[in-house]
């Protein structure tokens, strides 16, 4: 972030007391402050109307904000509007792309806008359809492809320039999972690739599984920021299930003496203890991971039979429920993405 007036030269992003009112006094991003480092994947997690797309439109310079400062790679979002736009990409909620042209037809446009020379901009759609999987589709009205085909498209749309950030605006809102996981793999290659991904979503899952660091976001405000990891630590203690056969009295008993000697475990405690009698035990621990196979190892040492071992971590979902007091609801919905007919929101 800023010291003493300057800034990192690790971060790509810099946002301070950045602000957003809408007429009628509506607040949606207030006061937020964050930063984004090179090569990262950054992610802003939080429900519709959290201030999300509103804070993305603002950093790309589509909106306009009340107060406070950003920069990326150093520009001045305000003085250096046009310099920005160079170096940025972005993919917003809804597809920006022709359904009466073809694949091809719509990536050779955005080059146009770029003012990428003809022979440049042939080659360049070339390597983005093989890139995104649409080569064989290249040439087909978009008429005929499915939603994530559509999804695919508009984010090789939004890489035509080479831009050094690209801001991913709820890329996977209304996919079929199995084009929702096409497209993670998809930001995931560029990030390997150098590129650094500004993404803004609504599940869970996908934040875990992509970024880097995160925000959690909620009525404008910033509520938590950190790796999925710090994040879900703030919650509590990993969980360790061991069940055994139910007349295996005995097994239960030496696994509980063998747990005792065992560094890392914080309790040890009978399963459904005062509900449903389970012959089985729970731990408690700070790093279940690096711990379960110390677990399973003494068991096998011992010669304790083992009918099932389970791992359980804090979610995400449980570390908005304890900083918001709320759930992450996500309601699913189908999205016109074709040129007409496209649904809009304010977030």
């Amino acid at each position: 972030m800023f010291t003493n007036g300057k800034i990192n030269m690790q971060d790509i992003v810099v946002v301070e007391n950045l602000r957003k009112t809408y007429e009628k006094d509506v607040l949606a991003v207030d006061g937020i402050s964050f930063h984004v480092q090179k090569g990262e994947i950054f992610g802003f997690l939080g429900p519709n109307g959290a201030g999300k797309s509103t804070t993305i439109k603002i950093l790309t310079t589509l909106l306009e904000k009340s107060s406070g400062k950003a920069t990326i790679d150093g520009l001045d979002i305000d003085d250096d509007q046009a310099e920005v736009r160079k170096i940025i990409g972005y993919s917003s909620q809804e597809v920006g792309v022709d359904d009466d042209l073809t694949a091809r037809e719509n990536l050779l446009l955005q080059c146009s806008f770029h003012h990428i020379p003809k022979e440049k901009a042939k080659a360049k759609v070339n390597e983005l359809l093989q890139t995104v999987r649409l080569a064989e589709a290249a040439d087909r009205r978009l008429k005929t492809f499915s939603g994530g085909m559509r999804k695919r498209l508009d984010l090789a749309s939004s890489l035509v320039s080479d831009p050094k950030i690209l801001f991913l605006d709820e890329p996977t809102t209304g996919l079929d999972p199995q084009s929702r996981q096409d497209v993670w793999d998809y930001i995931v290659k560029l990030n390997r690739q150098g590129m650094t991904i500004f993404l803004t979503t609504q599940y869970m899952e996908e934040a875990d599984r992509l970024a880097n660091r995160l925000c959690i976001v909620d009525q404008g405000k910033i509520v938590a920021e950190g790796t999925p990891t710090e994040l879900k630590a703030q919650v509590g203690a990993d969980k360790i299930t061991i069940r055994f056969k139910p007349d295996d009295l005995a097994g239960c008993e030496k696994a509980k003496e063998l747990m005792s000697t065992l560094k890392g475990i914080e309790a040890v405690g009978q399963c459904g203890e005062g509900l449903v009698a389970v012959n089985g035990l729970e731990i408690i621990t700070k790093n279940g991971s690096a711990l379960v196979t110390q677990v399973v190892r003494a068991l096998d040492g011992a010669g304790v039979d083992v009918e099932q071992l389970n791992l359980s971590v804090p979610t995400l979902d449980e570390v908005f429920l304890k900083l918001t007091g709320k759930t992450l609801n996500v309601v699913e919905r189908k999205e016109a993405v074709g040129r007409r007919g496209r649904r809009r929101r304010r977030d």
